[in-house]
C-alpha cells in the first residue's frame, strides 16, 4: 500500500448530514406557507448544499433576484439546528481507527463553509482529530478545483499523488483526479436516479464505508500527478 492521505468529503461521505438540512429547509418552506418535503425528496440534493436545496424548495438560481437572501436564511436556519441529528454515517467511526491504527492520515475537504464547518465537526468530536479541514471559503477555488485537496495535502505534509479523495458527487471525483489523487465514489452518499457514478470514471466506488479500508489495502501505486499544477 503506497497511499498515505485519505480525504474525505463531508456531506454524504463522512457524515450523514442530510436530516438537519432538510429539516432548515422545511422550516424555510413553513416560513412561506408551504408544506414540508419528503426526506427522500431532500436527500440526493444535499450534496448540492444550499444551492440545490433552494432549487429543490422554492425553484430558485443564484441568478434569481431573492436567491442571496434566501440563501442567508436558509443557512441561519441551518447553523441553529446544526448537529441535532446529524451523526457519521454507519461503520464510518470504526474506518477512522482503522485508518489511525494503520498509521494513515486522514482529513477533511468540503465546500461547506468553515463557519458551519468547524462548529459540526466540534460538536461531532472530530475537529481536533482530523490533521486537516479543508471547508469551502479557505481556499480561492472550490471543487472541483484541484486547489483544496492541494492544499490540504500540502497541510498534512504529504504528496498528493499518495492521496485518496472519498466523495459522493461528480465534482468530487474531478477535483481528485486534477489533483492527482485517487478517487472513490461513497454510493450509500446523497446520490440522485440521474447521477452516473460510473460515467465519472472513479478509480473505485463503495457500497458500505466498511469496504475502503479493504480496498486501500489493494492499491499497489499512487496515480501519476499529471493534473496536480492545473
Amino acid at each position: 500500500m503506497s497511499q498515505e492521505l485519505v480525504l474525505f468529503d463531508l456531506d454524504g461521505t463522512l457524515m450523514d448530514t442530510a436530516p438537519d438540512m432538510g429539516n432548515a429547509l422545511n422550516i424555510l418552506r413553513a416560513e412561506h406557507n408551504l408544506a414540508p418535503l419528503s426526506a427522500d425528496r431532500i436527500r440526493p440534493q444535499v450534496s448540492h448544499g444550499a444551492m440545490g436545496l433552494l432549487k429543490l424548495g422554492f425553484g430558485i438560481e443564484p441568478q434569481d433576484a431573492r436567491f442571496a437572501e434566501m440563501r442567508a436564511r436558509y443557512l441561519d436556519i441551518y447553523e441553529q439546528h446544526l448537529a441535532e441529528e446529524t451523526r457519521l454515517f454507519h461503520g464510518m467511526d470504526k474506518v477512522l481507527d482503522g485508518l489511525e491504527q494503520q498509521g494513515l492520515t486522514w482529513g477533511i475537504v468540503t465546500n461547506k463553509p468553515g463557519w458551519l464547518t468547524e462548529p459540526l465537526l466540534e460538536a461531532q468530536g472530530l475537529k481536533s482529530r482530523a490533521a486537516c479541514v479543508v471547508s469551502g471559503d479557505t481556499v480561492a477555488r472550490r471543487k472541483p478545483f484541484p486547489d483544496p485537496l492541494l492544499h490540504a495535502a500540502g497541510l498534512c505534509g504529504k504528496a498528493a499523488d499518495k492521496g485518496i479523495y472519498v466523495g459522493d458527487a461528480q465534482r468530487d471525483v474531478q477535483s481528485a483526479h486534477a489533483a492527482g489523487m485517487l478517487a472513490v465514489v461513497a454510493m450509500y452518499g446523497y446520490l440522485g436516479d440521474e447521477d452516473r457514478p460510473d460515467v465519472w470514471k472513479p478509480d473505485h466506488m463503495i457500497m458500505h464505508p466498511s469496504e475502503l479500508l479493504a480496498w486501500i489495502a489493494t492499491q499497489p501505486a499512487p496515480r501519476a500527478a499529471a493534473g496536480a499544477s492545473a
